[in-house]
């Protein structure tokens, strides 16, 4: 993973938050929180949070008296995700890499990450730190999303940004979004942190857009991709955009438009 792919600053938060999050992430975050409030937890830890869909999704399925720690190594995301949210005294919110949780052994009931794990530069070491604040008994859920091919606007957008870039083509959707899809190798990573209990379900669901346009600019300008596409020419960024623009709207219409999205969905106990 290349260090660029973990840069969620300036105008990405916003642009993630309002264009990513309504196409492909409210979806699977209400999948998110209603597997970990499922067993009536009284303290729950959110990583990798970004701007905040599954804290939005989750806290109201909370208990009154529960406490909720919310967490991600990117300031500017987690700051994005505080405002969006209403004052709520069971929520704290708090800088944290999900690889070095400053947090006690067995502290909560569940530990809750949604597409953040991809991200991890040593995902059985925040697996294993998952599996230590854990309490015994208690669930790590996360999700990850399947292979690029199966994600079609991510795909599309992929080839058509190549197109502008055919000697050096970004490839970040394809890398790190979407490069940890396989179920064994998920497996492994979680036994080998100790996890013994592991389910996978792998879940297919629609992502909807009022516009191509909507789109290419959401994954061209609401994602780390916009980072690559700038380190190589920033002038070149609305071509970019332009293009993917084109190649969704040639495959999906030039109206509202709908494509699929897949992802694994993992809970996993000690």
């Amino acid at each position: 993973m290349a260090e660029s792919d973990k840069v969620f600053s300036g105008s990405i938060p916003k642009f993630y938050d309002t264009l990513m999050v309504p196409l492909i992430f409210e979806a699977y975050a209400a999948d998110m929180a209603e597997l970990a409030a499922a067993s009536s937890p009284g303290a729950v830890l959110e990583t990798a949070a970004g701007s905040g869909v599954v804290t939005r999704a989750l806290a109201p399925r909370l208990g009154a008296g529960a406490r909720y720690v919310v967490t991600d190594l990117n300031q500017p995301m987690l700051d994005y995700a505080a405002s969006r949210q209403g004052p709520d005294s069971r929520i704290e919110w708090r800088q944290a890499d999900a690889l070095h949780l400053p947090f006690d052994d067995a502290s909560f009931d569940v530990v809750c990450c949604q597409f953040g794990a991809m991200f991890f530069p040593d995902r059985s070491a925040g697996y294993a730190e998952a599996r230590r604040v854990l309490k015994p008994g208690g669930r790590f859920v996360f999700n990850v999303w399947d292979r690029i091919e199966e994600n079609a606007f991510a795909d599309e957008v992929t080839q058509a940004v190549a197109a502008v870039f055919p000697h050096d083509p970004p490839r970040f959707l394809a890398r790190t979004p979407h490069g940890y899809h396989d179920v064994a190798l998920i497996r492994e990573d979680l036994s080998r942190a100790g996890f013994a209990d592991i389910a996978i379900q792998t879940r297919e669901k629609r992502s909807r857009s009022p516009s191509a346009r909507e789109v290419a600019t959401a994954y061209c300008q609401g994602t780390p991709l916009r980072n690559e596409i700038e380190a190589r020419d920033a002038s070149l960024l609305q071509r970019a955009t332009d293009r993917a623009t084109e190649a969704i709207a040639s495959r999906h219409g030039e109206g509202p438009v709908e494509g699929k999205i897949q992802a694994h969905v993992i809970v996993a106990a000690g």
